[in-house]
């Protein structure tokens, strides 16, 4: 990991959001150094399913070595932000770096968008970036170091970006382009950019969206921290770019980045927005009461199966079925396949031994799954993961979000002889 070089001593860092994750990694790796860290977060009370209050973390920054300013702050609310400044400049004399990390996120489409829940992502991620920022320039101006650090990520127009979750996207891009726009505005004076992480980090949140599953596909907050660190050590010069934090951190020297795994040598979760990865739009929630619904279009069946690669697949996994995957599995499935050698197929893996056919299921499925043959095919073959897949569009769910998860679990058993 990267080390520390004792250069923010004395610096004081604003962090929005800084009670829990990213924020609080951030903290405390600027904290070993001995700077001022402000927490502008919410959580004053323990939250039912999050670790963490800002008075938590305030505690764990002055163990690492910093000084602490816990702040009470919603940055949808203004007078918040301002209160926070006035009390940062009376305690520490200024500050030198700001990082807007505060964000709300919803992985739903457009109709399954809530109005609520656009306008808080819009609130706290757009509005609420653009608020601290104005609020901490004045400040930054005077400094030294001046930086604006947006956890935010680059600007790509790719509509595979946008299809499934179009006003997160909206929302998020919005910090993005405070980047361009600011890092022209305040040149040689405020360095502004923005850092995002190449694959999934292991926070509470990612948690909660993708189940506890994907933890083992994450990587640490240290990451981020460590090429938050590295941003910081830039002069002013350094301006308008989209930091990827293997990236900068493979410029610094770091060649093993299985330090930074949860689970090293385990496939990593790759994040949202990169074309380096473009069907991975996002890891769908698993915990109760977080699985948004999708609107199923469902394809029409042919009359008749074809003899051909899905047919084989169905056969083969017939082959493959056991009491014992019954048994552990104890679901229908339903695929509803467009495309060439397309139609209604079911797995069965509640009855006795289990059973594949097409057509209609004797007893309801558990699960629907919609998809293109050729998706199939390459889903169940091991080319496309079923995460993947359902993240990009490709494979639309409807019903047990858990008994999906099994599903590929089995797949990934049967890869070998498809």
């Amino acid at each position: 990991m990267l080390p520390n070089t004792g250069r923010l001593a004395g610096c004081t860092v604003f962090i929005t959001g800084a009670s829990r994750g990213i924020g609080k990694a951030i903290a405390l790796k600027a904290a070993k150094d001995g700077a001022n860290i402000v927490i502008a977060a919410k959580t004053a009370q323990p939250h039912s399913k999050l670790l963490g209050t800002i008075y938590t973390a305030a505690e764990e920054i002055e163990a690492a070595g910093g000084k602490a300013l816990p702040c009470v702050v919603d940055v949808r609310d203004e007078q918040q932000i301002s209160d926070a400044v006035q009390k940062t400049v009376k305690k520490f004399g200024g500050i030198d770096i700001l990082v807007n990390n505060a964000s709300a996120i919803s992985l739903t489409n457009t109709l399954d968008t809530p109005t609520k829940r656009m306008d808080l992502m819009m609130n706290v991620n757009t509005r609420g970036t653009y608020l601290t920022s104005k609020a901490c320039i004045p400040y930054l101006k005077k400094s030294k170091v001046a930086h604006i650090l947006n956890i935010s990520p680059p600007l790509n127009l790719n509509p595979v970006w946008f299809k499934e979750h179009c006003a997160y996207t909206i929302a998020k891009y919005g910090m993005s382009m405070y980047v361009l726009g600011m890092a022209e505005e305040f040149k040689g004076e405020i360095a502004v950019n923005a850092l995002w992480p190449k694959t999934a980090i292991d926070t509470a949140a990612t948690e909660m969206l993708g189940g506890p599953g994907i933890k083992s596909q994450c990587r640490k907050v240290d990451i981020i921290a460590d090429a938050a660190y590295s941003i910081f050590q830039k002069p002013k010069s350094f301006t308008g770019n989209f930091v990827i934090d293997e990236n900068i951190l493979k410029a610094e020297g770091i060649q093993n980045f299985d330090i930074y795994a949860v689970k090293p040598g385990h496939p990593l979760q790759p994040d949202f927005f990169l074309d380096e990865y473009p069907e991975a739009v996002s890891k769908k929630m698993e915990s109760a009461g977080a699985v948004p619904e999708f609107k199923e279009e469902k394809p029409q069946p042919q009359p008749k199966p074809c003899s051909g690669a899905v047919e084989k697949t169905f056969r083969i996994v017939k082959d493959s079925l056991s009491d014992d995957i019954v048994k552990a599995t104890q679901a229908i499935y339903l695929f509803e396949l467009s495309g060439e050698d397309g139609g209604t197929w079911f797995l069965d893996l509640k009855s006795k031994g289990g059973n594949v056919g097409y057509g209609e299921p004797s007893d309801q499925a558990d699960v629907v799954m919609s998809m293109s043959t050729d998706d199939f095919v390459k889903m169940f073959s091991g080319k496309l993961k079923p995460t993947m897949a359902f993240m990009s569009g490709k494979l639309k769910i409807k019903g047990n979000m858990a008994l999906a998860i099994k599903l590929e679990k089995l797949m990934n058993q049967m890869n070998a002889r498809l």
